[in-house]
């Protein structure tokens, strides 16, 4: 069972909810924002048209098709256009220069007030991205910032945690606490570590718990602390030991405790027994060991009286939390658009450290800076899917013509060189194109920028080839590859176009934060070439490589609506992912 980047390991509140009505989040003063306020948010009274415009195409496409949608882009962007100097995307004109105050916390998707020199990275990063196709809707922004006040009340070195913990170390569950804790536990690389630490964030998000993070050593000095004024680390003291050996066989699993009937999975029923101090849920790939009940209505409120979860994964489980009826309108109301979860919650969540954002501007202002296009490549090979080099050079290529993302050579060497000498004048970056490629191995870097050594690209334009570092091999649990390996998921996410390898949670993470949707390489399969290369991805969202499979006895989520927004993907068998 094939679960990411990494080689096998077995190792609502109360009160009375309203309809959520889209045009609502479509134009905000219609939601009862007085116009003043919109016009102090956004700096002047256009910005209401330019979210109003950029909506109604995705109306348009949902419920009027393909064709009728193409023609109002198109009348969009002309508007759009004129009203942002010529831009057709907001973010493109602000890469030339410093983001806005309003611009650096992503739409009030950031809390303001974090020390900027601490993480650097949280305050810059929107200078360099270049695409940013979803905002924030008001629901989402007022459940973080209602979720950073209950961390700060609750993390660690407050006394409701410390209640907490000595209620723990008794090993009775019995009290029913102020706050409830979900401590997330690392497992595999750094892709597939910070997609399943987004989902569970956002299962803390819906259920109202405080996440706390195991950091082992290879999992230090790459974030900085997302919450203001609190942490997010588990202290060492966290009186349950052995955290990493915790496995399926613990008595405290959830499979466990419901086999031994020691709980019982029935929210009812559950009120007479002896609510056990923590319980450890395994959601990990395999799903001989999985924890499938956790995706059932009834187990979610079971489980909603326990104090302590300790959750364990290494997959994208985001898909699943939509299966779960209790949490089916809020996810509505915070995510109009599916696609843009993973978008939204990794550049809210995930911000490098400073040592790691400095390898990453470094390098970007030395060698991207200047591209009027930046080119992203993800390439991986995996040993179960392997096939020769040569083989896998030319179905990038095959890839790249079908998707029009590598500039074409011209064979013309004496035409090509009267072309280039035309782009020397006064702006000599309108013809750069920067392809940057992360890749373990250095073969594909060296045939692509052999190719354009060897020969012009066609219409003089200029082109480079970067690739900043080749590992050869996966160093999973070591410091210093992870850092290297973050600092090229936001290279990658620089990018204007991608294109990734299927499979892979290191493109998905890029992706994601990008805001794009990739070109994806087709995995080989029994060593052969596939015959299509790639496709395009038709959702930026990442893939859950291993649905799981359980029946849920009663209150299943409707499956005909599911069915409208989870679909196969397109590049694992079996595995869904969200779309619109």
């Amino acid at each position: 069972m094939y679960r990411g980047d990494e080689q096998l390991n077995m190792g609502s509140a109360g009160g009375k909810k309203r309809l959520y009505d889209p045009a609502e989040e479509a134009c905000p003063t219609r939601a009862g924002v007085p116009r003043r306020e919109e016009e102090e948010r956004f700096g002047r009274t256009g910005a209401v048209l330019v979210v109003c415009l950029m909506t109604l195409p995705f109306f348009v496409f949902f419920f009027g098709g393909r064709e009728n949608a193409a023609a109002v882009w198109q009348s969009a962007a002309s508007k759009l256009a004129a009203m942002n100097g010529g831009f057709t995307n907001a973010s493109h004109a602000r890469s030339r220069g410093a983001a806005t105050k309003a611009d650096e916390l992503f739409g009030g998707l950031l809390a303001p007030g974090l020390d900027r020199r601490a993480c650097l990275s949280r305050y810059q990063s929107p200078q360099y991205y270049r695409h940013s196709p979803y905002a924030p809707s008001s629901r989402l922004l007022h459940k973080l910032r209602a979720y950073e006040a209950r961390h700060k009340k609750c993390g660690p070195g407050t006394p409701l945690y410390a209640k907490s913990i000595e209620q723990l170390r008794s090993g009775h569950g019995t009290e029913v606490m102020e706050c409830n804790y979900l401590v997330w536990l690392p497992y595999n690389g750094i892709g597939n570590r910070m997609l399943s630490l987004l989902s569970t964030f956002l299962y803390a998000l819906l259920t109202g718990r405080v996440l706390l993070v195991y950091s082992t050593d290879d999992f230090t000095d790459l974030f900085c602390e997302p919450f203001p004024d609190a942490t997010w680390v588990l202290p060492p003291d966290f009186p349950v030991a052995n955290l990493s050996q915790l496995g399926w066989s613990t008595d405290q699993s959830y499979k466990n405790l419901l086999g031994q009937k020691k709980i019982v999975s029935d929210p009812e029923k559950a009120t007479v027994l002896t609510v056990p101090p923590y319980v450890y849920v395994n959601l990990a790939h395999d799903p001989r060991f999985t924890d499938t009940m956790f995706y059932c209505n009834d187990d979610q409120l079971v489980l909603a009286k326990v104090n302590w979860l300790l959750l364990y994964s290494d997959l994208y489980f985001v898909p699943s939390l939509y299966s779960i009826t209790e949490f089916q309108d809020e996810l509505q109301w915070l995510f109009p658009a599916k696609e843009s979860v993973s978008h939204l919650l990794t550049r809210y969540l995930f911000h490098p450290t400073n040592s790691v954002w400095g390898l990453v501007t470094r390098y970007y202002h030395t060698y991207l800076a200047q591209a009027e296009e930046r080119i992203g490549m993800q390439i991986r090979m995996f040993s179960w899917a392997s096939i020769p080099v040569d083989d896998m050079y030319n179905q990038i290529l095959a890839c790249s013509r079908r998707e029009h993302i590598l500039p074409d050579i011209d064979g013309d060497e004496a035409g090509d060189t009267a072309s280039l000498a035309k782009t020397n004048g006064v702006d000599a970056a309108a013809g750069l194109k920067a392809v940057l490629i992360a890749s373990l191995h250095a073969d594909y870097y060296d045939r692509i920028r052999s190719a354009y050594y060897e020969h012009a690209a066609k219409g003089g334009v200029r082109v480079g080839v970067f690739q900043p570092s080749h590992e050869e091999r996966q160093k999973t649990g070591k410091r210093t590859h992870n850092q290297k390996a973050l600092a090229e998921i936001y290279l990658l996410s620089f990018s204007d176009v991608l294109l990734t390898t299927g499979r892979s949670t290191f493109g998905y993470v890029s992706s994601s934060l990008a805001g794009l949707r990739p070109a994806i390489l087709h995995t080989p399969y029994n060593h052969k070439v596939p015959e299509m290369p790639c496709v395009r991805a038709i959702s930026m969202e990442p893939c859950l490589h291993a649905l799981p499979r359980v029946n849920c006895q009663r209150k299943a989520a409707n499956k005909m609506d599911l069915a409208r927004h989870v679909k196969a993907c397109e590049d694992v068998g079996g595995g869904v992912k969200m779309f619109d």
